[in-house]
């Protein structure tokens, strides 16, 4: 008998169309505060847009954590039929999503929330794996559940950030770090810790945009030596065109990957770290 099953994720997973209707991934989006407008990521609202706004008004947004209601309505709507929800939340370390997530499956039956211990298209990787899973039909939602939560510490995370002006503006550094970045022409790593999602500053390279994503890259990969070759995610907030094929290059010629997918961040996460922002997020064995 075939399973029913639902697979759902944070709207911060970053993953993109394609990727969405291959494993049939439905969204919960987070909610984006700009200008007293309450506006759904990625749905009412493009990074772009969030961008433009700073620029011209500095104004920047705040996000907020889905609800304990509104999770309960979001996965009833399958309960009431008879379906389990396999949902993966960006990291308890970033958000109390995935705890509201956790009193609102207390309250359902069938609701697996999974604590992705990261972010972005870190998330965006467990949603593959849950979507592979669920495709083979082998295993319950609850054994696919589990098997998600073991697989947290095996998905690195990490990205480069042009500047810190953004960060320094949500308050998450200060506007002297941020100055003294900016004019030293520091470009952070920013490494997720995949043990709870939260963030701390890795190595700092000084440089162009270009050189600095190319050393970045070939670092990141020669830094393990079991790293899992079926998938890489290059994911970015806005990015010229030519650095990206840059960095498709590089990864290529370092190592062989399956599949090297190219998404764009969501609202959520592009609002913390700026514009020119790009990393690559892949697993160990």
């Amino acid at each position: 008998m075939e399973r029913k099953i639902i697979l759902s994720a944070d709207s911060t997973c970053d993953l993109g169309p394609e990727l969405k209707d291959r494993y049939q991934v439905h969204f919960l989006p987070f909610h984006i505060i700009l200008d007293e407008t309450d506006h759904l990521d990625n749905v009412t609202i493009t990074a772009a847009e969030i961008f433009d706004a700073y620029k011209k008004d500095k104004l920047l947004p705040t996000t907020a954590a889905i609800s304990v209601g509104e999770c309960v309505d979001y996965f009833r709507q399958w309960t009431d039929q008879g379906y389990e929800v396999i949902h993966i939340n960006l990291g308890s370390g970033l958000s109390a999503t995935h705890q509201n997530c956790r009193i609102a499956a207390e309250m359902l039956k069938g609701v697996y929330p999974i604590d992705s211990c990261n972010l972005s298209t870190g998330t965006g990787h467990l949603v593959v794996e849950a979507g592979e899973l669920i495709q083979k039909g082998e295993l319950t939602a609850a054994e696919i559940a589990e098997t998600l939560r073991g697989m947290t510490g095996k998905v690195h995370a990490s990205f480069i950030l042009d500047t810190l002006t953004y960060l320094a503006a949500g308050g998450r550094c200060s506007t002297l770090t941020a100055l003294g970045a900016n004019l030293l022409n520091l470009k952070p790593c920013i490494e997720v810790e995949n043990d709870s999602g939260k963030m701390h500053v890795g190595k700092k390279y000084r440089g162009n945009l270009k050189e600095v994503l190319r050393r970045y890259v070939e670092d990141k990969l020669k830094a393990y030596s079991n790293i899992r070759t079926g998938r890489i995610f290059i994911t970015y907030s806005t990015i010229p065109p030519e650095l990206q094929a840059m960095v498709r290059d590089t990864i290529e010629a370092t190592m062989h990957f399956d599949e090297i997918i190219v998404t764009r961040a969501s609202c959520t996460i592009s609002s913390h770290c700026g514009p020119n922002t790009l990393g690559i997020l892949f697993m160990t064995e």
